[in-house]
């Protein structure tokens, strides 16, 4: 099964090609470029540098969100076009669950994994897994949905209101991953491992290749974005249709 996976949640994002269980290619976008200036060029150059054709592509898998909301309507919109096009599915991803399922390559059964990403505002997108299995039970195979199972899901919050929740909630974090952990990573010391945000396009694709064998695959039409959080322009313009106007009187 061949699978062209694109993430756009990000400024700088990642494409990869995945056959069956294998990572062919992958590679992160250009942050300094827009990802309207940049796809659907860098799926094409990851194809023809490995003589594949995006007719044959079986299936298409992207980042759903959460994430910039530009980038997230750009990316959708590419991989629908060429699902579209070729009359193929497609499998959208949380991008929290592939960064939780990245971490958890070498943990054991029972670990709790955290996905932070910076959602801007002093807040952060988070959710909270625990690797699945137990005391003498393998973890699910990785990439798979039974791996993790989900402990908190997605919100957005203060990180530091966060940690103490959790404290309060769930045994101690083993690893938290994501830009939103590195950027809060002092604040992370000594309560979890931090582990840098990887380029997610692969694990992506290796996640929609175990969903679609599984026939968990939906119409290009159907792919709605996760937004978490509702979208700072929808904020920025409530906030000022709620401010009050003042009008100039008229002195005679």
């Amino acid at each position: 099964m061949r699978v062209l996976a694109l993430d756009t949640t990000t400024r700088a994002g990642s494409v990869a090609l995945v056959e069956d269980d294998r990572v062919i290619a992958e590679r992160a976008g250009d942050p300094l470029r827009a990802h309207a200036e940049r796809l659907p060029g860098d799926l094409m150059r990851v194809l023809d540098e490995h003589g594949v054709a995006s007719a044959d592509i079986d299936v298409f898998a992207v980042a759903a969100g959460p994430g910039s909301f530009t980038g997230l309507r750009i990316g959708i919109a590419t991989m629908q076009g060429l699902a579209f096009v070729h009359h193929r599915p497609i499998v959208p991803v949380s991008m929290l669950d592939a960064l939780a399922q990245a971490a958890s390559r070498d943990l054991s059964p029972g670990a709790l994994v955290a996905a932070w990403m910076d959602a801007h505002r002093h807040e952060v997108f988070s959710a909270l897994y625990r690797v699945a299995g137990g005391a003498g039970i393998d973890a699910g195979p990785l990439f798979a949905a039974e791996r993790l199972v989900e402990v908190e899901r997605p919100r957005a919050g203060d990180p530091a209101t966060t940690l103490t929740r959790w404290a309060e909630r769930f045994p101690p974090v083993t690893v938290c991953v994501g830009d939103g952990a590195e950027l809060y990573a002092t604040l992370l010391a000594g309560k979890a491992r931090v582990v840098p945000a990887p380029a997610v396009a692969g694990v992506i694709g290796l996640m929609a290749v175990s969903r679609a064998m599984r026939g968990e695959t939906v119409d290009p039409a159907d792919v709605q974005p996760i937004y978490v959080r509702r979208p700072d322009v929808e904020v920025k313009r409530d906030e000022e249709n709620a401010s009050p106007r003042t009008t100039q009187g008229t002195h005679r």
